[in-house]
């Protein structure tokens, strides 16, 4: 197959090459775990959780420099999986008590993935979520229509500077906007169930950076003139921990100050945005899952 899952359109035959993922045909995955560290709706609340059934994806489309999955997402800690095998931990994840299937960084394996879900999907009976970075195209989204029932997706730069600087992809906001709105398309309304899980819609995370309040600001006020914001949730996040950032980019090894984060806050509550908003203690590496390890 030639592959164009993603905007860098890198135009190759994954079974022969690789592209930008660096990823070839085979599905690739690091690990598969009870993830107790995400948004209330998608992992739960209180002392005894479950989880969200994360299944985290080696590679992917976009690359930035402080990614805290860098051990995966640039790395390759892992080891590949046929569809038939990733559909069978999909429902193991469903028997051992998992909230929702997590796909984590999930794009450049969707046509896979897909394959997996035609398998698993008549017997799953919790949500399938999207998990991804927002790089996304609009045209791919739309093949997932009837396979997964939550987006949760990440918006992470305004201005096309940063993006590229950070990402290597200037044209990253055009493109996750686009995306969200086929998602909303897909899930247009979220829904929860009388627990107050995520049964389907769209929740849009952003993390605010060092030095990129107003970048973040942008982002918010963009959204608010462009879609219905009561359409879907908002998760605002101040986990950036630069400890995971390997780049040469001074202004990035450190963590955002209370100033910096609360006048984001600030503008998403002024706006009218509903969703949540991450405690600045969750800028520390005990949140991020060890790849090394099996």
């Amino acid at each position: 197959m030639i592959c164009n899952q993603c905007p860098r359109n890198c135009n190759i035959d994954r079974k022969t090459n690789t592209g930008y993922c660096k990823m070839g045909d085979e599905i690739k995955i690091s690990k598969i775990m009870l993830h107790k560290w995400e948004e209330p709706c998608i992992s739960g609340e209180g002392e005894n959780i479950t989880g969200s059934g994360a299944i985290f994806f080696v590679g992917c489309p976009l690359r930035c420099v402080y990614c805290q999955n860098m051990d995966i997402s640039q790395g390759d800690n892992g080891h590949t999986i046929s569809a038939e095998g990733l559909a069978k931990e999909m429902l193991l994840l469903q028997e051992k008590g998992a909230y929702n299937i997590n796909l984590v960084t999930p794009t450049h394996y969707a046509d896979k993935i897909r394959q997996a879900l035609d398998i698993a999907k008549p017997q799953l009976k919790i949500p399938v979520i999207y998990n991804t970075s927002g790089y996304e195209k609009a045209e791919e989204i739309e093949k997932m229509a009837g396979y997964v029932d939550v987006f949760l997706v990440d918006i992470k730069y305004f201005s096309p500077e940063y993006s590229k600087k950070y990402s290597g992809a200037y044209n990253y906001y055009e493109c996750a906007k686009s995306a969200l709105g086929a998602m909303l398309k897909i899930a247009p309304k979220v829904v929860f169930n009388e627990e107050g899980k995520i049964l389907s819609g769209v929740i849009v995370r952003h993390l605010v950076l060092p030095n990129l309040r107003k970048d973040s600001i942008n982002i918010l006020e963009d959204l608010k003139n462009s879609f219905d914001i009561t359409k879907f949730k908002l998760s605002l996040m101040a986990q950036y921990t630069p400890e995971f950032c390997k780049s040469e980019f001074k202004e990035l090894k450190r963590k955002i100050t209370t100033f910096e984060y609360e006048s984001v806050v600030d503008c998403a509550i002024s706006l009218g945005y509903d969703g949540y908003i991450q405690d600045k203690s969750a800028s520390s590496v005990k949140y991020t899952p060890d790849f090394k390890k099996a």
